[in-house]
C-alpha cells in the first residue's frame, strides 16, 4: 500500500467520523437529520473505522440494531488494510 493510499484512507476515516458527529449535534438539536443509509453507506465504503470511532466517542447510533455491523465492519476493514500492507 502506498503512503497517498493510506493518507487517503486516514481523511476518508476523519471526514466519516465528522459526518457522524455532525449527526448526533443535530439530533441533540433537534434539526434534518442524516438518513441512516447515508451513514451506513459511508462506513460500507472503508469508511467503517471512523464510523465505530464516531459511535463509540460520540455514544451516537449505538442502540440500533442496523448499526451493530459497523464494529465488525471495521474490524473486517482494518484486517483488510494490514493485509494489503504486508
Amino acid at each position: 500500500m502506498y503512503a497517498w493510499q493510506v493518507i487517503l484512507l486516514l481523511i476518508w476515516n476523519i471526514f466519516v467520523w465528522f459526518i457522524y458527529v455532525a449527526d448526533k449535534g443535530k439530533a441533540i438539536k433537534g434539526q434534518w437529520r442524516i438518513s441512516e443509509k447515508t451513514l451506513l453507506l459511508l462506513a460500507l465504503c472503508f469508511g467503517a473505522i471512523g464510523a465505530w470511532a464516531a459511535m463509540t466517542g460520540a455514544h451516537h447510533k449505538t442502540k440500533k440494531p442496523k448499526f451493530a455491523i459497523v464494529p465488525l465492519l471495521a474490524i473486517a476493514q482494518g484486517a483488510f488494510y494490514f493485509y494489503i500492507m504486508l
